[in-house]
């Protein structure tokens, strides 16, 4: 199927010509109808399969049908993004999408001035995305309204659960007229998240075009289970291997992810970081740098997982495992991004074997080992003590048996 055959105007159809984009992605090709026909919709796809215009190009197609403009402070369409990356990653390509078109689109964020973000909000906004901190500031202050508002998606809700999001969007609902299209996606489906479907969706479209929680085919996983201590020169041999070569390593803590960062520079790497501790210009520096191709290596939190849409990332590191297994697939969900191969390789210290144990479960598969044996998990206080010792290639504990495949991610052996 072709984009002309799901009713968008012509224009939106040239803007997408222009970028090369000619055949919608499995969650376009269902979501889109649905939402042209004013239908709420659940979608549940992975990250970098094209969700951002599955809800975008709908929402630009109706408001360019508007006659009028919103009144003051008002806001037709309302998008909720988790973190400041991926609203400016959505409203980057809502721009690109409704350009020459009358839609305006507007973001609102932490980071940034909030007598500014009022003042252009004072003439009033087609489109806008927001994070829910920033936009509940606004509302407070009374710069902003939403009992106008037609539109709302919820992106990526799941994270907004994770970081803890769902009073605030409840705070927010209150404002929102009943009468109204939602539309929410999300890559997982964690069981507090059928509560926000009830609570905000209206018998939705539920459009599923993969199972929730299982990473893109296109990646190739493996998992090095090594000490702590070991990570560093084990990473640095690693990124040696494909010096220039985009690549994301995630660390579980900002002060890690910031010594990381330094000790990648004095081994010579081009590498920048992004995290809490970084100011909002700070991180938009390194993620421009990293896009152009100035930096090779960047270091992130989870915070910023789901806000970078970089289609030359080829490589994924998760330096730490995340301490909540769906973090893992947000994580190697920005390699394999516009149809492109990825690599995402793990490396598991003793204290993490539970913690990877949880992302073999959530995927529902294992994963190749390429360095090291799988080691036996922690043991509770006062249940037989604390060590750990390697268990061997053994079934069950979320490794792959037998001898580790050769792939492309095995450029240096284990330290």
């Amino acid at each position: 199927m072709d984009f002309d055959m799901l009713g968008l105007p012509p224009r939106l159809l040239a803007n997408l010509a222009e970028q090369n984009i000619t055949e919608p992605t499995p969650i376009q090709t269902q979501a889109i109808p649905h939402a042209m026909n004013g239908r709420d919709v659940m979608g549940l796809a992975q990250t970098g399969t094209g969700k951002t215009a599955a809800f975008g190009l709908p929402l630009i197609s109706t408001l360019m049908r508007k006659q009028s403009r919103p009144a003051a402070k008002c806001v037709h369409g309302l998008i909720l993004a988790p973190t400041r990356e991926l609203a400016k990653q959505i409203v980057d390509n809502l721009r690109i999408y409704a350009a020459g078109t009358p839609v305006k689109i507007g973001i609102v964020t932490g980071g940034t001035s909030l007598n500014a973000q009022a003042q252009r909000l004072a003439k009033g906004t087609d489109l806008l995305v927001a994070t829910p901190g920033r936009l509940i500031d606004l509302m407070e202050r009374k710069s902003v309204r939403l009992d106008g508002t037609e539109f709302l998606v919820l992106d990526e809700a799941d994270q907004m659960l994770d970081l803890g999001f769902i009073h605030a969007l409840r705070q927010i609902a209150k404002h929102l007229p009943a009468e109204r299209q939602t539309m929410l996606f999300s890559a997982t489906m964690p069981k507090q998240m059928a509560e926000i479907a009830a609570a905000y969706l209206s018998d939705p479209a539920r459009i599923e075009v993969t199972p929730p929680g299982k990473p893109v085919d296109r990646i190739d996983q493996s998992v090095h289970f090594v000490e702590q201590s070991q990570k560093a020169s084990l990473l640095v041999s690693h990124l040696d291997g494909h010096r220039t070569e985009a690549a994301l390593v995630f660390s579980r803590t900002k002060h890690g992810a910031e010594k990381l960062k330094k000790h990648l520079e004095a081994k010579g790497f081009a590498a920048g970081s992004i995290h809490g501790n970084k100011s909002q210009g700070q991180r938009d520096r390194a993620l421009k740098a990293f896009r152009d191709g100035d930096l090779k290596v960047l270091v992130a939190t989870d915070v910023a997982a789901r806000g970078i849409d970089i289609p030359a990332v080829r490589y994924v590191y998760n330096f730490d495992l995340p301490n909540v297994a769906d973090n893992y697939v947000h994580r190697i969900g920005r390699t394999a991004r516009a149809g492109r191969d990825g690599t995402a390789i793990a490396y598991c210290a003793p204290t993490e074997m539970g913690e990877f144990q949880a992302i073999v479960k959530v995927m529902g598969r294992e994963i190749d080992v390429a360095g090291g044996e799988p080691w036996e998990p922690v043991k509770k206080p006062g249940r037989g003590g604390g060590g750990n010792r390697r268990s061997g290639n053994r079934p069950g504990n979320g490794a792959k048996p037998g001898r580790p495949r050769r792939s492309r991610n095995r450029r240096a052996k284990a330290a």
